[in-house]
């Protein structure tokens, strides 16, 4: 039995797919499959039900993948253990960045870092929400900055900012020269979303309910496109296709006094989504997170509110 076929059966246990978990482990799916079968051959057990299009664990393969989760938790923690002795700022540290903040926070963040603890490099990582949970769990990640809801974790979670909705109207918008608009109207316009995974785009739906294509009154609004991005979507907006809803930090103050675009706030209340970084329980390098935190807070972001919230633990 080695850590790498228990990291095997965890992905296949959170994917329920051999092919989704060899990619999210980097490594081919035959590789994958051989090694989960190694171990049920050594174990003398059936961890997975095979067969359909989705991958379930037996009631026994349940059991076994909660404990290979404790165990590559706890084989982090070692790792952490051994360097208690050694700077905690010292050394590269690994950040996750969901991609609907990554863009507009690295560039202030890094410079931040870079003049505050040039000592601790980052290495850093875009992805979806629940692949950095997934990475944070195994090791793979020192901590990672994402909104809230988080799904089930079981980390440390500590706020860094609150983050107001706007919209973004084509410069020649009849609503362009407005200087406010509510949630509701948005159901009379072509409607610009990200794409499934992104939770961005789940956090405007909440918010924003009025956006929804599934209104149970049939009030929904007319029609909706979407992008692999959020700047893909800001120039579909430019090119007059439709009006979409951005996060304040994608603005720059650039970009609000001029260029294709005209950006209108929301009447109270305000749709907004609050910032967070994750890190796992035994994660020892703490002053390496408030260092991270520090210089968010040092960060210039448009529209935002820096947060000063003890950590707790979800």
């Amino acid at each position: 039995m080695t850590l790498t076929e228990l990291k095997y059966i965890v992905a296949v246990a959170r994917h329920k797919h051999f092919g989704h978990a060899a990619e999210a482990c980097f490594v081919a799916q035959p590789t994958l499959s051989v090694a989960i079968k190694k171990l049920e051959d050594e174990l003398g057990v059936t961890i997975f039900e095979r067969g359909g299009t989705e991958v379930s664990s037996t009631p026994l393969g349940a059991q076994i993948v909660a404990q290979a989760e404790r165990v590559l938790e706890q084989t982090a923690a070692i790792k952490e253990i051994a360097k208690q002795n050694k700077d905690p700022l010292a050394g590269p540290f690994r950040l996750g960045v969901i991609y609907t903040i990554a863009p507009y926070l690295l560039p202030a963040l890094v410079k931040n870092m870079i003049t505050q603890v040039p000592q601790m490099p980052l290495i850093l990582q875009e992805n979806f929400t629940v692949k950095l949970m997934e990475l944070l769990r195994q090791g793979e990640l020192d901590a990672a900055i994402m909104a809230l809801p988080l799904p089930d974790h079981g980390m440390m979670v500590q706020a860094l900012y609150d983050e107001p909705f706007i919209v973004a109207l084509p410069k020649d918008h009849a609503w362009a020269e407005r200087s406010e608009i509510s949630t509701k109207e948005l159901k009379t316009e072509t409607m610009l979303l990200l794409g499934n995974g992104h939770c961005f785009r789940d956090q405007v739906l909440e918010v924003c309910p009025e956006m929804s294509r599934f209104s149970t009154n049939g009030d929904g609004i007319t029609r909706t496109f979407e992008g692999s991005s959020l700047e893909t979507i800001r120039h579909m907006v430019a090119s007059g296709i439709g009006i979409t809803v951005l996060p304040m930090a994608s603005i720059s103050k650039h970009d609000a006094k001029d260029g294709m675009l005209r950006y209108l706030p929301f009447s109270a209340p305000v749709p907004d989504r609050r910032i967070v970084i994750a890190w796992r329980k035994s994660f020892t390098r703490q002053a390496a997170i408030e260092a991270i935190r520090q210089a968010v807070l040092s960060c210039d972001l448009s529209g935002v509110t820096m947060l000063d919230i003890p950590a707790c633990a979800q």
